[in-house]
């Protein structure tokens, strides 16, 4: 592997790395030689299981983006523990669904408050930890296919999904000369929790899978390889991208 792709002596937060796209990602970052914080509701148990087989370290940060702002304290738990923080993965995120005439306010809050206002502070917080230590870092946000589309029954997810490609390219013109790069992965329609119920409506699944070129639902694994890009100084002179991983949904 290029030394351009490496992540020797690199330390990673990454939100809601428990399970799916965010444990697939930690575990790649880890592959690639960072060390893990994970920030998330839940024990990362597996996920902690493998990056320290890889030799890592690791430190989980139990916290839930729905409740409070933890966001500086998520920051510097991961500095305390692991001495710095290099790369910020922005993957915690939750989805409700019903049809627009019937979404609730509570709804519509929680989604907001986990999936672009947990975003934006974290961000912010990690930013200024970048800046008080080595001078530069990365940012790698998680979007979605609905940053670019519509979709159906999910209002407050589209909005929010939408509202992070905005925040990407803003956060990248404001901090790309600081040494700070900030992306986005959009990952297509991908076997995880939040689309158990799409797999689970053979109609739907069936629709779904007839649109990807790849014909298959994504695997988590399937991700690593974009972050790693993203966190790794390959990726140095990319700014405010957005990058689809999606088995060729947005080029069908």
């Amino acid at each position: 592997m290029s030394t351009a792709f490496q992540l020797d002596g690199r330390v990673a937060l990454v939100t809601g790395a428990n399970t799916g796209l965010g444990s697939a990602i930690a575990i790649a970052l880890a592959r690639a030689g960072a060390d893990i914080a994970a920030a998330g509701r839940s024990a990362p148990t597996d996920t902690e299981r493998e990056v320290r087989a890889l030799g890592r370290r690791f430190h989980a940060i139990e916290c839930d983006f729905a409740e409070r702002p933890v966001a500086p304290e998520v920051v510097a738990a991961t500095v305390a523990q692991l001495g710095r923080i290099d790369i910020l993965v922005n993957n915690a995120g939750t989805i409700r669904r019903s049809d627009a005439l019937e979404f609730s306010e509570g709804d519509w809050d929680l989604v907001l408050d986990v999936n672009l206002k947990s975003v934006f502070f974290l961000s912010q917080a990690a930013a200024k930890a970048m800046l008080a230590g080595p001078g530069r870092g990365k940012i790698v946000n998680i979007a979605s296919m609905l940053s670019f589309q519509g979709g159906i029954r999910v209002a407050a997810y589209t909005a929010s999904k939408s509202a992070i490609a905005g925040l990407t390219r803003l956060l990248a013109n404001e901090w790309a000369a600081r040494g700070i790069n900030v992306n986005a992965i959009a990952p297509g329609y991908f076997a995880t929790n939040n689309t158990t119920a799409l797999r689970a409506d053979p109609d739907r699944s069936k629709e779904i899978l007839a649109r990807i070129p790849a014909a298959r639902w994504g695997d988590p694994a399937d991700i690593g390889g974009a972050a790693v890009f993203l966190a790794s100084a390959a990726a140095d002179y990319v700014h405010g991208a957005i990058l689809p991983v999606d088995g060729g949904w947005l080029a069908r």
